[in-house]
């Protein structure tokens, strides 16, 4: 089994945390998240949430796995670094009158007493933490011994690891720095998670991204979705039509659309995600 590779001395973790939340804070999350609410629905099922247990979501953004384990019943504690996004978890629960506790908090400083949590999840957001072995430890710290740590976390060959590798090209990372796709492979969680978990069960699930087009999908992310912005926003203009050249193209790649009768065509392209359910030792 491979380890995970340790983040070289030389990068400044704090320094990249703070630039990511800046990109996360640029734009507007909340605009791509809510699509995905289907996501945290079936996170809450796969771990099977129940009335009253304490629910931690680990980098909420929006709130998608908050309110789902919020609907069940569940007392719901929901956390992210970037404030606006809790604030704008907050407005979604008000309006469904769901009580929930929004908490700005560092997925690897989590300010909560060990084992403190029935239930742990995260859904695309704690596979963003820098430093995946440190995020890990703190998952499994606050979780109580025989509860769940559930999470949703793309993959490295779906179409969300494909466009940050697309990014990454244009933009390359710290030298040493993990991606974040990592999280959607089994073997990195059975490193991450496997020492502290008496079962890890890893399903491969698929969400499609609905747009009008591959133009119509760019512009929303670059508009909207933080580190694609920052992306576009930090290339010279002739290097942003070069990342905009090769986004159109994965895009067009993987559209699955297909036109019918009374059907004009449309953008619709499948990413692959990982769905993750451990039982805690």
């Amino acid at each position: 089994m491979n380890a995970v590779p340790p983040i070289p001395s030389q990068i400044d973790l704090e320094a990249l945390k703070s630039k990511q939340r800046l990109a996360w804070s640029s734009g507007n999350y909340a605009v791509v998240g809510t699509t995905l609410q289907i996501v945290g629905e079936t996170l809450a099922e796969a771990c099977d949430l129940r009335w009253d247990e304490r629910v931690l979501d680990v980098a909420a953004g929006n709130g998608n796995a908050t309110l789902a384990a919020a609907r069940r019943g569940c007392k719901v504690t929901s956390t992210d670094y970037v404030s606006a996004l809790l604030d704008m978890g907050a407005q979604r629960a008000s309006a469904e009158m769901l009580e929930v506790q929004f908490t700005e908090a560092d997925a690897e400083k989590l300010p909560f007493a060990d084992g403190s949590f029935d239930v742990v999840i995260s859904t695309f957001g704690v596979m963003f933490a820098p430093d995946h072995a440190r995020a890990a430890s703190e998952m499994i710290r606050v979780c109580r011994p025989g509860g769940r740590i559930a999470m949703a976390n793309w993959t490295p060959d779906g179409f969300i690891g494909r466009m940050f590798q697309v990014l990454g090209r244009h933009l390359p990372p710290p030298p040493g720095a993990n991606p974040p796709s990592a999280w959607g492979s089994k073997a990195t969680l059975e490193v991450l998670f496997g020492e502290d978990a008496t079962s890890i069960v890893a399903t491969p699930r698929m969400f499609k991204f609905r747009y009008r087009s591959a133009e119509h999908f760019i512009d929303v992310f670059r508009t909207w979705y933080g580190p694609v912005k920052k992306a576009f926003q930090a290339l010279s203009p002739e290097g942003a039509m070069e990342l905009e050249a090769d986004l159109l193209r994965v895009l067009n790649q993987m559209n699955c659309s297909s036109s019918g009768v009374g059907r004009r065509d449309s953008l619709v392209v499948p990413s692959e995600y990982l769905e993750i359910v451990i039982t805690r030792k």
